[in-house]
């Protein structure tokens, strides 16, 4: 079996972008300025991420054989994402997301539809697999597929990269105790620790068994602890970009990420790359058409 240096289960996603002036009231009609379709989703759009950066990314959640799959297949696969291992299964189906940017303020809001089955699959793909991987990245979706693919990583000493939105499953708990590599928005964060600070949710969700713990901050940068460092988080400062879009930064935070892990970064070092790559995206509309290729971050890191 090649190497996988980044082994992604979870959600894949077609987004269809809609760009506006601004984002109307009820009862009117507004323009659209633009409309593209690409792939996107949590585990997608950070494989593609990890891709883009360096890493050998590839998929092993479930895909369909609809047209929204054979998009998302034939999309990814142009950045390398190999699907080879991916479970294929006649009721599953990607999520499909309307995006409507704002250009105004610069905000996006997103409508989703989950009509099939989406995520990890409770069963595959096998244990040799997972083990094949340097890296396995999650996500919230099929969380019977993420828990089991987490212990068979875990108990290899393969590290586990979380990308988690939504507390809604029973083994949530057991999911998060088993991520070594936990990387949440400030958001979010605060939602399952109950702290209002950036570097107190830190602290809260910080075990001796996880390796790295990451509050994304958005335009305030990052704060994380890991690498021996157990009692002061520290700050990433944000990089100062002309944002025209931020769908999918934080997903593309964690595929770059899960790269400079795989490729053998220290925690510092992974945490800043992450936050150049998910900055470049942001000037650019959609979620994937953004992210930049390895070069492009460390020439963007160069000039500053």
């Amino acid at each position: 079996m090649s190497r996988i240096d980044v082994l992604g289960l979870g959600i894949i996603a077609v987004d269809d972008l809609f760009s506006v002036d601004a984002y109307p009231p009820p009862d009117t009609k507004t323009p659209i300025r633009r409309h593209e379709r690409q792939c996107g989703g949590l585990t997608g759009t950070a494989l593609v991420a990890a891709a883009r950066t360096g890493a050998r990314a590839a998929y092993g959640g479930v895909i369909g054989d609809d047209e929204l799959s054979e998009f998302v297949e034939r999309e990814m696969a142009r950045d390398g994402v190999d699907f080879s291992h991916a479970v294929r299964r006649t009721d599953a189906r990607p999520a499909h997301s309307f995006i409507v940017v704002d250009r105004r303020d610069h905000t996006r809001t997103i409508f989703f539809e989950m009509n099939g089955l989406t995520g990890a699959d409770s069963a595959k793909p096998g244990e040799e697999v997972v083990r094949a991987s340097r890296v396995l990245l999650v996500d919230h979706y099929g969380m019977e597929g993420v828990v089991r693919a987490t212990r068979i990583a875990r108990n290899a000493g393969i590290p586990v990269v979380a990308d988690l939105e939504r507390r809604e499953s029973p083994l949530f708990d057991e999911a998060l105790a088993l991520v070594d590599h936990l990387i949440v928005s400030h958001a979010f964060a605060s939602t399952i620790t109950g702290q209002a600070h950036a570097t107190d949710a830190a602290r809260t969700l910080w075990t001796p068994e996880r390796q790295a713990v990451v509050v994304t901050c958005g335009s305030d940068g990052a704060w994380y602890l890991g690498d021996g460092e157990t009692t002061e988080p520290r700050h990433c400062p944000a990089f100062p970009v002309a944002v025209m879009d931020t769908t999918g930064c934080g997903d593309v935070f964690h595929g770059a990420y899960a790269s400079t892990l795989a490729l053998g970064f220290a925690l510092a070092e992974r945490v800043r790359f992450a936050s150049a790559t998910a900055a470049i995206k942001a000037t650019q509309l959609g979620g994937q058409a953004g992210i930049p290729r390895k070069e492009q971050v460390y020439t963007f890191l160069e000039e500053r």
